[in-house]
């Protein structure tokens, strides 16, 4: 089979899976929503309510490093339009992503510093801070690399796929900090197995989980179109 073939061949399944990513994604902002706002109170950063602020934090974290974050890679990799302009919106989407998660994480110190409570002591907060952490460092990375006109063809060439795979593995990494915090709050609250809330957290966890599934499945088939 030649390239041409195997482009139009995997073209109409990179963008199938792309709908269902879209479908998980905009299912987890919804259930998400739902648990902040119906069982937990509201958002509010400013609130002198420790719980409203409190769910500042996993609102922000998901729509930046999971949401966000998988809507720059498939933007880049599935949507067709000009290099530059897919470039810049995947350099847009990500910075984006930086600010809402810097958001998540002061609301997160606000919430413990009003419940005198510690800071990063969970594998949650390890996973999650580390997490973004590095994703500043890929995004400072893919600017100064890809973006900035001055990096030679022959270092983006041999950039390229650590780039590519780095991104992956921090959306994966995101996804993790998002299900053992979900699992976190779900032992803090201590909900019962039959409480609709926690059938609620479950699915909300399933469907982040599902999302990236389809955003890494999207990308890896654009590789061959």
């Amino acid at each position: 089979m030649d390239i041409g073939s195997i482009r139009a061949y995997n073209r109409p399944r990179a963008a199938g899976i792309t709908i269902l990513a879209h479908l998980f994604g905009i299912l987890a902002i919804i259930l998400l929503l739902v648990w902040l706002l119906h069982y937990r109170g509201g958002v509010e950063y400013d609130s002198e309510y420790a719980a409203r602020v409190f769910n500042v934090h996993p609102l922000m974290m998901f729509l930046g490093f999971i949401f966000l974050a998988g809507e720059a890679m498939m933007a880049y990799h599935t949507v067709p339009a000009e290099r530059r302009t897919q470039k810049t919106f995947h350099m847009i989407f990500h910075l984006i992503a930086i600010i809402f998660g810097i958001v998540g994480l002061c609301a997160v110190f606000k919430f413990h510093d009003m419940y005198h409570l510690e800071d990063v002591y969970s594998l949650h907060s390890w996973i999650g801070i580390g997490t973004f952490c590095l994703f500043c460092l890929q995004w400072l990375f893919g600017f100064l690399t890809f973006f900035v006109s001055s990096s030679s063809d022959s270092t983006r060439i041999r950039m390229a796929p650590w780039h590519i795979a780095g991104g992956r593995a921090l959306l994966y990494m995101a996804i993790c900090a998002a299900l053992t915090g979900l699992m976190e709050k779900f032992h803090f609250l201590k909900l019962g197995p039959e409480q609709n809330e926690t059938r609620l957290i479950n699915f909300t966890g399933l469907s982040i989980l599902l999302f990236g599934v389809f955003v890494d499945i999207s990308v890896a088939l654009a590789h061959y179109v």
